[in-house]
């Protein structure tokens, strides 16, 4: 790049007429930079209103599945017993007597200080035998207990040993099933496999100072208890799973009296999803509204003026506000959304009536259910029309810009690379000029002085 020293012999500011002149040929891409950095606004306002519409789409959906709304919520009249119920469950009540809790078989062996060898000298081989028969043999890595328990735990078997000090140096294997209750019971032998189903094998449970400390059982529970219809249920683990359909009770005592399980319709919880799905449209209604707002400015002179926000006059972005707006507002089987507690506002937003829609539930559970069921299916259809990662509206408004941002960004090169070269040129006009002017300046000063001589010769 050419280089100068401003005003040499013109005594122009050649730097700064450079700088105008540029500053001139800029102005095609000043816009262009004016242009871009409006378009990556949009593009990350895009990108925010996207994300409501795909939280508000999630939430949607997941309302409208079926039996979502379909919420229970249930109690029981003992802290001895807690239970929970699904979308599945129905409406009622039951009483349940637990008389047995579920616990896993805990064994210990005699203490010893050593595992026993074999007639070889070989660490004697041991095997596990679970409630189905299954037998899992296996050998440690020497007479060491630390060996023994290591290989236990290593099997996979259905126990975990532990090595417990029993004093004087010795140590108990306490061996604890990997499954509650009944189905996690165990024997464990001294011996092979074969031995064991050959009746050879010794049981170390029948070392006399041995002892099964817990017995593998199942939970217990009584329906109808005195009646000729009592029934008793068993379970591995504490919680009876589907004592009715789609409900679950787990025990932490047993009763001694029947304890009820009542299952009733959860108004609250149907009612608070309700209410987020009202949150959620307005979120993103107001997110446009917001965005498209026109401000009105005052300049230096007093001059009033109006700007439009980001959104203004962007009709993919309206339609997507009015496809929102009409699927929450829009009649159901001829019913208003108002009369489930929906309202629109003047604003063209939506309060919620939680009471009404309470008293509808109460007078019409199922009706209530449905007509919002159907309410959040539309909204969802709305934000996946806009949000679908290949065909969304907005998705495709993103896209549109990210495209034309790229391209301004290879203008924006080019320009850079053009100015560069302009620049050059210039500084290499104003250096010629400078260089030109140096040497009239010169020749100037040799002719005024040889006219200086000459006028002295001839006096």
């Amino acid at each position: 790049m050419a280089s100068s020293i401003d005003g040499l012999a013109s005594g122009l500011n050649t730097t700064s007429i450079i700088n105008s002149l540029m500053a001139v040929e800029a102005q095609p891409q000043t816009q262009l930079k004016t242009k871009l950095a409006s378009d990556q606004t949009m593009i990350s306002t895009l990108q925010s209103l996207n994300s409501k519409l795909s939280s508000l789409k999630d939430l949607a959906s997941g309302d409208s599945a079926v039996n979502a709304l379909n919420l229970f919520s249930a109690t029981t009249s003992s802290p001895s017993l807690s239970a929970t119920a699904t979308t599945s469950a129905t409406a009622g009540s039951i009483d349940v007597t637990v008389t047995q809790l579920a616990q896993s078989q805990v064994d210990v062996t005699a203490a010893m200080s050593s595992w026993p060898t074999d007639g070889s000298g070989a660490p004697a081989p041991l095997t596990l035998v679970d409630s189905t028969g299954k037998q899992t043999e296996l050998t440690p890595a020497s007479t060491s207990l630390d060996d023994v328990v290591t290989a236990i735990n290593a099997a996979s078997g259905p126990a975990r040993a532990v090595k417990v000090p029993a004093g004087n140096g010795a140590y108990r294997l306490q061996l604890t099933a990997t499954t509650s209750g009944a189905a996690g019971a165990f024997s464990v032998y001294q011996g092979t496999a074969a031995q064991v189903s050959a009746g050879t094998a010794t049981d170390l449970m029948a070392d006399p100072s041995a002892a099964v400390v817990k017995a593998a059982q199942d939970a217990k529970a009584t329906l109808y208890a005195g009646t000729p219809a009592a029934q008793t249920i068993a379970s591995g683990t504490n919680t009876f799973t589907d004592l009715l359909p789609g409900v679950s009770v787990t025990a932490s005592a047993v009763t001694a009296a029947p304890v009820t399980v009542n299952i009733a319709s959860d108004s609250a919880g149907i009612t608070k999803k309700a209410g987020d799905l009202v949150n959620a449209v307005n979120d993103v209604l107001g997110f446009v509204s917001i965005y498209s707002a026109v401000t009105q400015t005052t300049d230096a002179n007093g001059a009033s003026a109006a700007s439009g926000g980001i959104f203004s006059g962007n009709s993919g972005v309206r339609s997507v506000n009015d496809q929102v707006f009409s699927a929450m507002s829009m009649p159901v089987n001829g019913k208003s959304p108002s009369e489930y507690g929906i309202n629109v506002t003047r604003d063209g937003n939506f309060t919620f009536d939680a009471a009404k829609l309470q008293s509808s539930l109460a007078s019409d559970p199922a009706g209530t259910q449905a007509a919002l069921q159907t309410i959040a299916s539309r909204v969802s259809d709305a934000a996946t029309s806009a949000t679908d990662p290949f065909t969304g509206s907005v998705t495709a408004l993103i896209k549109g810009q990210q495209s034309e941002v790229a391209d301004l960004g290879s203008q924006i090169s080019d320009w850079d690379q053009r100015l560069a070269t302009r620049r050059q040129t210039l500084q290499t006009t104003y250096n010629a000029m400078e260089v030109a002017l140096g040497q009239l300046n010169a020749q100037q000063s040799w002719l005024t002085g040889q006219i200086a001589g000459l006028s002295s010769s001839t006096k």
